[in-house]
This record gives C-alpha cells, structure tokens and sequence, in this order.
C-alpha cells in the first residue's frame, strides 16, 4: 500500500502529473542521446550556452503574447538559430574558436533575455522562464515535445554513421566523406530544438541538464556508443520519474527535483559504475597489485 501511494499513486489519481511524466519521457528520448554526442564531441558546455542563447527569443515572444506557447517556441527556435550560425561565421572570419564565442553570446544573451521578461511581467514569470514548470503542461506542449522528439530521433538515425565517426575520427570523415559539415550543421538543429522542448517544461537554466548528466552517467555504464545512447535514455526517464515523485511529495519544485535526481545518479555511477568507477578502479588496482 505505501508503495502504491508513493511511486504509483500520484500518477493514476492526477492527470497533471501523467502530463508530466509524458512530457518527461519524450525529453529523456529525444534530448539524451543529443547530450552523448555532445560529450563525445566535447561540446557539453556548448550545449549550455545554447540554451541561453534561446532566452531572448523567448523572452520576446512573452513580450508580444505573454506565456504562448507557440510565439515563446518560435522565438526561442529563431535566437537559438542565429546564436550557432553567428558564432559558426564569427569563429571562421576571425580567429576567437567557436567556443569563446558562444560563451559571448550566452551571457548577452541572459542578460538581454532576463531584462525583456523583467520590463513585461512578473517575477513568476520570469521564474516560469528561467525554471520552467513540467507539472503545467498542456496537450499542445507535449504535442510538440513529442513531435520534436520523433523528428530528433529520425534524423539522429539518418546521420548517426558520420557522427560517430566524427567523434572518434573527424580528419578522416573530411578525407572519406562530405557528411560532415550538413551532419554537424543538422546535429546543432537538433541540439536547438530540443533545447526549446526542454525549456518548456525545465526552463532555460535547467534544460541542458537533462541532455548532459544522462550522458554523464551513460559514459561509467558503457564503451559502446549505441549503449551510452541507451543507458542515458533510461537513466533520464528515471530521473524524471524520481523527480517527479519527489517533487510530489515534498515542497522541491520538480524542475530542480528532476534534476538533482539525476545528479545522484551520476553520482552512483562515478562510484560504482563498471567503465571507469571509483570502486572499480581501486578494487581492480588491489587485484593487479595483489
């Protein structure tokens, strides 16, 4: 019975929170495998600054339509467009690297996000912004977090040959093959729409976290790609989950939740993970040594 009124009964009693479940598991499908790539290419904090790269596009479609969804995802889908091609033109004609350049960016664009939210609304909005609220999703919102994650997943599948490849061996891909300029190109799409998914339900400030600590933990479960890219699925719809009923039961508002869920299990997984865990390393090395 206490098992059923913790784990289970939240979502059978309340349809808020099977929306939110919902909207979870789409995210953890579609986000987590961006976020492996993204560790493999070592672009994880490429992915952060693109997440607040989206804040003032959808802090300009809260200026003209309050909390829409469809002008908030619109706008956030354009600034995220033109943050990745400006700092991509910017990192060619000069000689600052892609990486300084999007870190310009993203603290331009905080700020100027968090000034357009400020002059219009409330500080609940801006917290609904920056934070997010998974437990408030309508069908339209998760109709679109599913259609982004069908539409990751598609094309994940059509250029995964040229990413894995490009991860282990870029010079190589440039020698065989012209796949990887469209494939980096369409990856960096991918990372901004699913980026506006998460920012729907985690926020702007929380939705990379749900890319990369999965992909964190996939690395201590797995060499091989295809299983980084099933271990982070899973352990995201954990952590969702784990949030989720933490955030039910407790006062912890469920984006943070969800989060921290996931950081305690990468935790385990630095500890007890079969690919590089601290207990494995050291019971491994008193076996060579014994």
């Amino acid at each position: 019975m206490i098992i059923y009124s913790t784990f289970i009964a939240p979502f059978a009693e309340f349809e808020f929170m099977r929306r939110a479940l919902a909207g979870i598991i789409a995210l953890s499908l579609g986000g987590a495998p961006i976020g492996v790539f993204l560790m493999l290419r070592r672009m994880s904090l490429v992915g952060d600054a693109m997440a607040h790269a989206i804040l003032p596009g959808a802090a300009i479609g809260f200026l003209f339509s309050g909390l829409n969804l469809f002008a908030m995802t619109f706008g956030g889908l354009i600034a995220g467009f033109a943050v990745a091609l400006m700092s991509g033109v910017l990192s060619r004609v000069t000689q600052i690297k892609e990486d300084a350049s999007l870190a310009a960016f993203y603290l331009v664009s905080l700020a100027l996000g968090v000034t357009i939210v400020s002059v219009r609304g409330t500080n609940i909005d801006l917290l609904h912004v920056l934070f997010g609220n998974v437990l408030a999703l309508d069908n339209q919102t998760l109709l679109v977090i599913a259609v982004n994650a069908t539409i990751t997943l598609i094309l994940l599948a059509i250029i995964y040959r040229p990413l894995v490849i490009e991860c282990v061996d870029p010079l190589f891909l440039r020698t065989v093959s012209r796949a990887g300029a469209p494939s980096h190109l369409i990856f960096m799409a991918l990372v901004v729409i699913n980026l506006v998914s998460g920012f729907q339900a985690l926020g702007t400030l929380l939705s990379v976290g749900l890319m990369i600590l999965p992909a964190g933990i996939a690395k201590f479960w797995s060499r091989d790609v295809s299983g980084m890219v099933g271990v982070s699925m899973i352990s995201a719809v954990l952590a969702g989950y784990a949030g989720l009923v933490i955030s039910f039961h407790t006062k912890v508002p469920s984006g943070p939740a969800i989060i921290l869920a996931a950081a305690f299990l990468y935790v385990l997984s630095v500890l007890f993970g079969n690919v590089g865990g601290v207990l494995r390393q050291v019971f491994t090395r008193g076996h060579l040594e014994a």
